[in-house]
Parts: structure tokens; sequence; C-alpha cells
């Protein structure tokens, strides 16, 4: 995405290079054919961590391998997890032969700077201004090596990280210089790195944290966990947990794998033992006390990190997986971005030309995803909504839905989010979502026929009210005995509904209720084994979820869901508010 980093290294170059020369973000020589991507790509749902085989049907480049390939993109997209998976690929010798960047960009870096720092597993990553990186859209062989990039032949001179440029205080230094101990200092030299790399000249307090890399998705997250456990990694502030890969207090009577539950209760138990809560919720917006307007913070999680910065108005960076337990180690962040007014600001204004009439919920998670693929690299302003009601929960389903398409951190819609009346940056370009553009967004992203095996509901975790939503919708029916229809939600809110009710009704009618994991994180058997079309209402797992399961998906809202689940037959009209 295009950071607002930039434009505090703008005089410098790439990330504090001089202009003219690329930065060399991760040590470490690589060879190999080049591919180009127009589009970013998210590795975690994106990229198959077994294979290295690009498995997001939404992306022009699916089926093609990453594995040993110079892969030029302009920044990452999506989800936070894609640290992991690029450490997973390094782990298993099947990473990218380099990675070439030419916009900001932190997620895969710092799953690099992982592999090499911590598993002695490099793989380089560059950074290249905008004509250089632009010459590589024709390029077919790229080598990196001491003596710089060559690009079909052609020479470009590299330079290092410089971390002497960092103003950092008094106790960032201690820290660096190791008298917290080496796990410390070696959190603080990432940290530092990744500042660097963003053009920030310095590192700002956060308050409090939240870790993402806490799903067993692959061997890699926990491997690190436990390697940083080990080194008697601690963190120094409030810090929840991200949604695992169990229901952590039922696992064992749901008929998970032994073996499998073991290591996914490993993961967690090891940060736990970090000294983070085990809230074990992707909606930590969700909890008690949710973080305030202006409030710095260090947060991981795509969907929570676009929700705090742009419904609640706090500060945090789209920070990726393992440097999130970085942060919460060291309670500092690199000052730039979100964290800053200017990086704040929207750099392209969406116009909604076409406003739906007799909207549902199904609406929000559409709208959110046709806005990220417009606005892939930069924070948005939508107007258009200033006369329909947008709930949090809505919101909640924008955000999500935003971020399985884009890279950027936040969003601003006129009317309703606080920030935005603030002015736009003065080049902030202007484009429509037109009725045509949602009809085709929902057309993609409802592949699936009109038998519906499965309805997965909570892409982020449930609240309260949608619980009583569904609830409603059911008004005493119950799923049909063809059809499972499962939650996913936050501990905390199904205690919750478990004294207020909700819950015991739900369960009446065939709901099955599961906390602590979500749909990015379920397994089988809790993922009925023989599912072929399933539906849901989000806008993000509609996205991954043909990538994760190998399913075929229908969106819809949460009435719709439960229809679905009542009837096992899905409407594959479009809906009423689309037109027809």
């Amino acid at each position: 995405m295009v950071n607002p980093a930039d434009s505090l290294a703008a005089d410098r170059g790439v990330g504090g290079a001089a202009s003219g020369t690329g930065m060399r973000l991760t040590s470490g020589a690589a060879s190999g054919d080049l591919i180009f991507l127009e589009d970013g790509l998210s590795f975690w749902g994106g990229v198959d961590p077994d294979s290295g085989t690009i498995i997001d049907t939404h992306h022009p480049a699916c089926g093609q391998s990453v594995t040993g390939k110079v892969v030029a993109m302009p920044t990452s997209r999506g989800s936070c997890s894609g640290s992991g998976v690029l450490l997973e690929l390094a782990l298993n010798g099947l990473a990218p032969a380099a990675l070439i960047f030419g916009e900001a960009e932190e997620i895969l870096t710092l799953g690099a700077l992982v592999a090499g720092q911590v598993f002695g597993q490099p793989v380089p990553v560059l950074r290249l201004p905008p004509d250089l990186f632009g010459n590589l859209s024709t390029a077919t062989h790229a080598v990196i090596d001491d003596g710089g990039l060559s690009i079909d032949g052609t020479a470009t001179r590299l330079e290092d990280a410089d971390l002497s440029a960092m103003e950092l205080t008094a106790r960032d230094q201690s820290m660096l210089d190791g008298v917290d101990g080496p796990v410390t200092a070696m959190a603080m030299d990432i940290i530092c790195r990744l500042a660097v790399m963003q053009g920030a000249g310095r590192l700002v307090d956060v308050t409090r944290g939240h870790i993402d890399g806490c799903i067993l998705a692959h061997d890699a997250n926990l491997r690190f966990a436990e390697t940083m456990a080990a080194k008697g990694a601690r963190v120094r502030i409030p810090t929840t947990i991200n949604a695992i890969s169990v229901d952590r207090r039922n696992w064992r009577q749901q008929g998970v794998d032994d073996a499998f539950g073991a290591r996914a209760s490993r993961l967690a138990d090891s940060y736990t033992g970090m000294g983070a809560a085990p809230s074990f919720t992707c909606a930590p917006y969700l909890l008690d006390a949710p973080p305030a307007a202006g409030e710095c913070i260090g947060w991981s999680e795509s969907n929570a990190v676009i929700y705090a910065n742009s419904v609640l108005g706090a500060r945090t960076l789209k920070i990726p997986d393992y440097l999130d337990l970085f942060v919460a180690m060291t309670g500092r962040a690199p000052y730039c971005g979100t964290y800053a007014d200017s990086g704040r600001r929207a750099r392209r204004i969406v116009e909604l030309t076409a406003i739906p009439e007799g909207v549902d919920d199904g609406f929000w998670p559409l709208l959110g995803w046709v806005l990220g693929k417009l606005s892939p690299d930069r924070i948005p302003l939508l107007h258009g909504l200033e006369n329909m009601r947008v709930d949090e929960d809505a919101m909640k389903a924008i955000c999500a839905a935003f971020g399985s398409m884009s890279g950027a951190p936040m969003l601003h819609i006129t009317g309703h989010t606080p920030e935005a009346e603030h002015p736009p940056a003065p080049d902030a370009d202007t484009l429509p979502i037109t009725q045509k553009m949602l009809t085709d967004a929902w057309q993609q992203l409802n592949s699936g026929g009109a038998d519906i095996d499965l309805v997965a509901i909570g892409s982020p975790h449930l609240s309260l009210a949608e619980l009583h939503l569904m609830d409603a919708a059911f008004d005493g029916r119950h799923c049909h005995a063809d059809v499972k229809l499962i939650v996913t939600i936050g501990r905390d809110v199904l205690d919750i509904a478990r004294q207020d009710g909700v819950a015991a009704r739900l369960e009446a009618s065939g709901v099955t209720l599961y906390s602590d994991l979500c749909w990015c994180s379920i397994t089988q058997p809790l993922f009925p084994p023989d599912t072929k079309v399933l539906m849901t209402n989000s806008g993000k797992y509609a996205h991954y979820a043909t990538g994760l399961s190998g399913c075929r998906v229908r969106l819809g809202g949460i009435a719709a869901c439960v229809e679905a689940a009542v009837s096992a037959a899905a409407d594959t009209a479009l809906p009423r508010w689309l037109g027809h």
C-alpha cells in the first residue's frame, strides 16, 4: 500500500536510500526467474504454505507458484498472518527466492526478518523507487548479491537499512543494547529495521497489544512462539490474543485429533505463558474497555486494525504477525503511517453513485469488499451513506471485507466514522461505486449453487446483538437435518449469551456455537468434511473460503443465512436491493 511513511522519506528516496537506488531490507543473496504481480497478494489465504502455489481464486496469478521465484509486486495486502506463511515457506524450503516491492510493505518483510534472524533462513527483500520498480513489469530474471540487483543484466545499486538515523530514547537504546536480555534486543532491532524501511525517524509508545500469530495454520507459528518463550520473551503491556485453532476449553469433547489439539493448545499456551491474556477473539474491540479515540495501540489482525483505526479512532499500524509480539515485548512501534495525523488522511474519494434501497445486512460485507478492491493501496473516504443507518455490526462487516482486498489500515465513511470530516490529501483522486460494480461483485462472491451443506457465521466473531438477530430470524424454527449451522464467537460474548438465554435458544434451533476459534482457523472435524457449498455472512470468509476449504460459497445477511439453514437451499437470485 502507499504508506504515509513515503512522504516522510520522500527527500531520501526509498526508506532512507538515495534516490535512484534500491533498499536492501533483509540480507541474503538470490537469483531466479522473476514474476511480476500487478496486484498485491495476501500470502495468508492466498498462498498454500505446503506448496508455494497461489490459491487466491480472485487473484489474476492464481495457480502460479512463488517457490524459487523472485516475486515483484507493489505491496502485499490482506491478512497480517502473511508473515507466518512466508516463514513456513522458508522453513520448508518453498519460499520465493526474493521479494521486491515498489511501496512500503511490512507483513512479508517481517516474515523474512524473522526467518533470517530467528531461524537462519534468509529471504532477501528489496524495495525499489517507482521508476525502477516499473521496469520489472517486462523483466524475466533477477540476481541479488553483494554487488546489488541485476535485472536481465541491468544493474541497480542497493543500500542497506541504516539504523543510525533512528532517534532512539535512552530506554530504546538500552533495550537495543541488550540491557533487558538478548531476546528483547532482537525484538528492538527488528522494530528499528522496519521503522527505517517505513521512513520513521523514531518510535512511539503503545498502551496495549493484540497477538495474531496464534493460529496453528502451519508449524511455523508454533516453532516461533515456543522459540521465543524458550528465549525468555515476556510482554510488558496489556496484550490480548486472537482466535486460535481449537475451542481451548472443549476441544477434547469435540472429537479434535489429539495431536492437533495438543499442538494448537501449546501454541496458545506459549503466548499466555509470555504474559498475554487468554481472550482468543478476532474481535478484541468487543471486549470490555476497548481502545479510546487517539490511543496508540499495537494491534495485529487486519479486521481489528481497520476497525480500531476507522470506528474507534484509536491509532495502530497493521502490525504483522510476529512483530505484534515484539511490540508487546517493548511497548514501542515505528512512528509512521496511521500513528501520525498525516498518515490517516484519505488518498482516494469513493462515491457510491447508486444508493440501494431496502438493504439488509448482506449489503455491508459486499460494500466493504468492493471498497477494498477499489482502494487496494490507500485509505479511502466513502461518500453516499450519509442518510443510512450504519451501526457497529455493519462497520465490523465493512472493515473485515475491506481488509481482505486492501492493504490499507483504515477507511473513512462520511457521516459515520470519527475522522471522515478531515480533509483528504491534496493528491486524492475520485472513483465511483456503481450498481453494476456491486452486482458484479455479488456474482463473483456467490460461486456456489442453491443446495447448502453448511452455514458459516462469525468471521469476525459475532456480537451479542448479532446473536439476537439470528434468534429472531429463527423465530422458533430449526435447522434442516442436512445442514450444519456453526457460529464462531469470542468466549466473553458467549459467556454473556449463556447468561441471557440467547445461546440456549439458538442451540435449541440446531445452531452450534464454538468459542476461541474462527472460520479462518477452523479445521475438520469441526468443519464438516462433506461440505461442498457453504453460505456465510462474512465478506472476508466469502473471499478466502474457497482457497482455504475447497468449497463453493454463497454470501448473504444473517436472515438469509438462517433461511438457508432452515430450508437447505439458498436464494440464488440477486437481492432485491441490487435492483432485481
